[in-house]
């Protein structure tokens, strides 16, 4: 019979045919539909309903997979498929896309659990675990987290005067600072990655090789380091990758501030009378497990550089005795800047207040002149909120940091401190605002930072 009179759509020949067709109500469809769709009368072309085949499993077999479409019983059309139309049609036959012997999964397990694949946490001056914010936002956020410390090259040598960028001492209290970190992230389930290299290069590389998608870091206040986070955008923005920062340097978080940046009093007495009775944010604890490190590639951690590596002499933090001169007694890094301060709020605890001859108290005084905490808090092994919770919780006396007293808040030796913490304050707001203005601007500016009122 010939098949274009079984499906020409003549009524005198449908008739005779009928009872052929109830035998093939899928086939003939299918493999006219991938080579007589012009030919065809409309109603034809309209797919069946997906329960007429299931009505007939026995009859009809679905196809799962294109090649098995090529074996689908043609014989019943004399115009074999052309390779054109077959590919045509394969993609918009809806058992193809309705269709599927496994589960679908998404391509990228982020997207569904809605965390980054992996993040990297730029330390910098936050060498500590505790009080984190950048550390602990990658950790919620991504499903694994790459540590990176880079020694630039830029700190260290000598300075444009002949004198050294930094230090032996500090040097060795950053490498110290640096090991202890590590040794933190390692009891937590992670690690640190450090480098000799500027960053803007280390961390590209560093996000390619583990296919990191963000880089998270806290903000720093002065002209170089801003210059340095403008590098890190820039590279990074060309890679595709976000970069996210944080605040963590002052007791005052500055979005706390009540006054924009550029709007900040110039002098420390109009400062400490805008901020006073300022909330003070509550510290962050330190995660006892962090995310392990991205299972692509296979970073090495690296060694943490020796004074050797950094161009600095070894033998200039030795005494003439031989032994280590007194400078070199400090000792860097988060465990120890803790156990110094409370070393130091227990001393204040137990110290007598003494009574000035206008009637206030000092409890700082004699051996104990000063909390000599400073080394940590610049490198950022302590927190100012930390060091502000701590005292709190090691003394029943009330603690301001902005007091409304005359004599600058003074009142106790512990008041005293928060007083010297309001002051690193507004050096570190003061010195981000020119900053932030130098980099709009090409005219020098100058900040009067008068006393305290």
């Amino acid at each position: 019979m010939d098949p274009r009179n079984q499906f020409s759509g003549n009524p005198e020949t449908q008739k005779p045919q009928e009872e052929e067709q109830q035998h093939l109500p899928i086939l003939p469809i299918a493999s006219i539909s991938l080579a007589l769709s012009t030919i065809l009368p409309t109603h034809f072309l309209n797919p069946p309903k997906i329960s007429t085949l299931f009505n007939k499993p026995n009859k009809v077999k679905i196809p799962t997979q294109v090649s098995s479409l090529s074996n689908l019983s043609l014989s019943a059309s004399s115009l074999p498929p052309t390779k054109s139309n077959f590919k045509s049609t394969i993609s918009a036959n809806p058992l193809q896309n309705t269709l599927t012997l496994n589960p679908l999964r998404p391509s990228e397990p982020s997207n569904a659990a809605g965390l980054r694949r992996a993040s990297i946490v730029w330390f910098r001056n936050d060498l500590r675990v505790h009080d984190n914010e950048c550390l602990k936002a990658a950790h919620n956020e991504s499903m694994s987290v790459l540590a990176v410390y880079c020694f630039d090259p830029r700190d260290y040598g000598k300075s444009s005067s002949g004198f050294d960028k930094t230090g032996p001492y500090r040097a060795s209290f950053l490498i110290e600072s640096v090991a202890d970190l590590r040794k933190n992230l390692q009891a937590r389930g992670s690690d640190l990655v450090v480098r000799i290299g500027k960053p803007e290069t280390v961390l590209v590389e560093l996000a390619k090789a583990v296919g990191a998608e963000a880089v998270y870091a806290h903000r720093e206040v002065s002209h170089d380091e801003v210059k340095g986070e403008d590098k890190i955008d820039a590279v990074m923005k060309d890679e595709g990758l976000e970069v996210k920062y944080f605040w963590g340097s002052t007791l005052y978080h500055v979005d706390d501030l009540p006054f924009k940046l550029e709007q900040m009093p110039t002098n420390y007495g109009g400062f400490r009378e805008k901020v006073q009775g300022l909330e003070v944010r509550k510290t962050i604890e330190a995660l006892d497990q962090l995310k392990g490190l991205p299972a692509r590639g296979d970073v090495e951690p690296g060694e943490i550089p020796s004074l050797v590596d950094l161009g600095l002499n070894p033998s200039a933090t030795m005494g003439q005795n031989g032994k280590p001169a007194a400078n070199a007694s400090l000792v860097g890094g988060e465990n120890e800047a803790l156990q110094r301060l409370r070393k130091f709020a227990a001393e204040c605890q137990a110290q007598p207040s003494k009574e000035n001859k206008d009637g206030t108290t000092d409890s700082i005084y004699g051996a104990n002149f000063s909390c000599k905490i400073s080394p940590w808090l610049a490198m950022g092994c302590l927190s100012p909120r930390s060091m502000f919770d701590e005292l709190k919780k090691s003394t029943s006396r009330t603690i301001s940091a902005a007091s409304g007293k005359k004599d600058g808040g003074s009142g106790t030796g512990l008041n005293w401190l928060m007083y010297e913490l309001l002051w690193r304050d507004f050096f570190r707001f003061i010195t981000k605002k020119y900053s932030a203005a130098k980099q709009n601007s090409a005219t020098p500016v100058t900040a009067s930072v008068g006393a305290a009122a």
